[in-house]
């Protein structure tokens, strides 16, 4: 069962599952707490996971765009807010990566331990830019209809590997994608969020030790910004994930979820 939390009118839909210290996932585009793959329920034996609905998809309210990753990062702290939770490790995958460094500079009381799956320091250089095959999808996205669109979207992001081996996996996120996919109007107000972040100069700033995880076949994220990341984030450790894509969370959360309950309980 949802709650709501809100923000400056905004109300954002949010769910607890298990007990322990607070992690909270912060989804990316056009994605929504349902939307993390078997990770969140792998995590929730040993920790009190919160999952939300970003403005702009699910259950949260959709406002008129564009929205900024300054205002989404605002949303999370009004998540944490409403579940009486001061601070919590935080889990941020694509644009929720953004959204989660966003937090550790701006709020950095309110993050424990930062967990960047699958992001970048921005969309800006000296950041890597999308890879062609992923810009090409999404230029391609708001032409088709709502099936085409989403079937393209989770082959591009789920990769060779998945769409070549798991074939029932990319059915079951289909499904999700036509059962929960935003509004184009959310979709886009989001997709703003995301190419305007730059964050590049700001991270070594964060404090909060920090866990990055990377595909190295992502189509959405140039793997070379993980690497970014980890060289400008004091002390962050980098874990490479060979031969998968953006997606990873979905394709590879039995192998995610031991690595980062180390990281979260060292």
């Amino acid at each position: 069962m949802s709650s709501t939390a809100t923000n400056d009118g905004v109300r954002l839909a949010y769910e607890e599952h298990g007990e322990g210290e607070p992690l909270l996932f912060v989804q990316g585009l056009g994605y929504d707490r349902h939307g993390f793959g078997p990770l969140p329920g792998l995590l929730a034996s040993d920790f009190r996971v919160v999952v939300f609905d970003n403005r702009g998809v699910g259950d949260s309210d959709v406002p008129e765009g564009p929205y900024s990753v300054e205002m989404l990062a605002a949303d999370a702290v009004s998540v944490l807010d409403a579940a009486g939770i001061e601070s919590a490790h935080v889990l941020g995958v694509s644009l929720g990566g953004f959204v989660a460094q966003e937090l550790a500079l701006s709020y950095p009381d309110r993050v424990r331990k930062l967990v960047l799956c699958s992001t970048a320091p921005g969309s800006v250089p000296p950041s890597y830019p999308m890879p062609e095959r992923g810009l090409q999808a999404f230029a391609q996205f708001p032409t088709l209809g709502r099936e085409a669109g989403f079937r393209l979207m989770v082959e591009n992001s789920l990769g060779d590997h998945g769409v070549r081996e798991r074939p029932e996996l990319v059915e079951e996120i289909y499904r999700y994608r036509l059962e929960r996919g935003p509004t184009l109007a959310g979709w886009q107000a989001q997709a703003y969020a995301g190419a305007t972040f730059d964050a590049y100069e700001r991270i070594p700033a964060i404090m909060a030790p920090t866990l990055v995880v990377q595909a190295d076949a992502d189509f959405v994220i140039d793997v070379r910004n993980a690497q970014l990341l980890a060289e400008r984030i004091p002390d962050a450790r980098l874990e490479i994930i060979p031969d998968r894509g953006h997606l990873v969370i979905w394709e590879e959360g039995e192998m995610l979820a031991p690595m980062v309950r180390e990281f979260l309980r060292t």
